[in-house]
């Protein structure tokens, strides 16, 4: 099958093997993958992570209990029998592999092997391309499971990409006060279409009055934003995640009684309900489609010009 690989010889289109499912696990071949920020930063080093790339992704079960049907799948594959994942928090079990990111291949490919209780089926009113965003839309989701969001709370979400779009879409279903700050008047548009307020950031007004800051800006420089805005006692949510070390003032934290919170997966049933009752809107986030041949040019298209979400689509040889 093909694949996309990074390993010591660099990011490629190469053939590898078909996947052989180990125990518990289902062979899913591979419809739509979407390409996301995490991708860009793995290439740069994140994780250290050598293997086939991709973790957003909607296929057909080839086995198992969804077997001929549509299905998306949750990334974190967990033991399920250690105390982690017997508390209940599976996504943080020690022994976990991760698709596409950590000891475990992606769906950067025709096909990917996945636990079958990572499964969750694709309602028909949800179109394939749709279906991609599950899983970093659940993760916007997972801020409101960590989060208190009233009407009356002040809310900033930085980044106007992939993730911060749909952070802004689930978090104004709250009707709170939300802002979203970007760098990008298309992207923003996006959300100003949807009756959410948007502000670049040459424009922002500083004046630290948030009570919860989002930072989904990919960005080393959205942490320090983020404290510049938030008041007092305020609330960051850390949706970032960025290759290489970081060096941050701790102080303000301390002075200031900030929380911070760090943000990753999130519940896919609320996400497939969003996308079946339509809403949230994701087909203005796909800027193209392209085959898996040309993943390579997909990434550096990702890399150098301000796009949204862009697809990889395996077709027949």
């Amino acid at each position: 099958m093909r694949a996309v690989v990074l390993d010591e010889q660099g990011l490629r289109v190469t053939d590898r093997p078909v996947p052989q499912p180990q125990p518990g696990e289902v062979l899913v071949r591979v419809l739509k993958a979407g390409l996301c920020e995490t991708d860009l930063q793995l290439v740069r080093g994140y994780m250290s992570f050598q293997g086939i790339l991709g973790h957003e992704f909607v296929g057909i079960a080839e086995s198992g209990m969804y077997r001929g049907q549509r299905v998306v799948g949750e990334i974190n594959c967990s033991c399920g029998q250690c105390q982690t994942c017997r508390a209940g928090l599976s996504t943080h079990c020690p022994n976990r592999s991760v698709l596409g990111i950590l000891n475990h291949d992606g769906a950067f490919a025709d096909f990917i092997a996945v636990p079958e209780r990572n499964l969750h089926p694709v309602p028909e009113q949800v179109s394939t391309n749709h279906a991609v965003f599950v899983e970093p839309l659940a993760a916007a989701f997972q801020v409101l499971e960590q989060v208190a969001i009233h009407p009356n709370s002040i809310v900033i979400v930085l980044g106007d990409g992939r993730l911060g779009n749909l952070c802004a879409q689930v978090i104004s279903q709250t009707g709170c006060q939300l802002t979203v700050v970007g760098k990008h008047a298309r992207k923003l548009d996006l959300l100003s279409n949807r009756g959410i307020r948007t502000t670049l950031v040459a424009n922002v007004d500083v004046d630290r009055q948030a009570d919860i800051v989002i930072d989904c800006t990919g960005s080393t420089t959205g942490f320090e934003m983020a404290l510049r805005l938030l008041k007092p006692r305020g609330t960051l949510v850390l949706k970032t995640t960025v290759a290489g070390t970081q060096s941050l003032a701790m102080a303000p934290i301390v002075i200031d009684e900030i929380t911070v919170i760090g943000s990753r997966c999130g519940p896919f049933p609320p996400a497939l309900r969003a996308l079946e009752d339509r809403r949230i809107d994701v087909d203005s986030l796909i800027d193209a489609i392209h085959p898996l041949d040309d993943a390579i040019a997909a990434f550096d298209r990702a890399t150098s010009t301000p796009t949204l979400k862009l697809l990889l689509e395996p077709t027949p040889r």
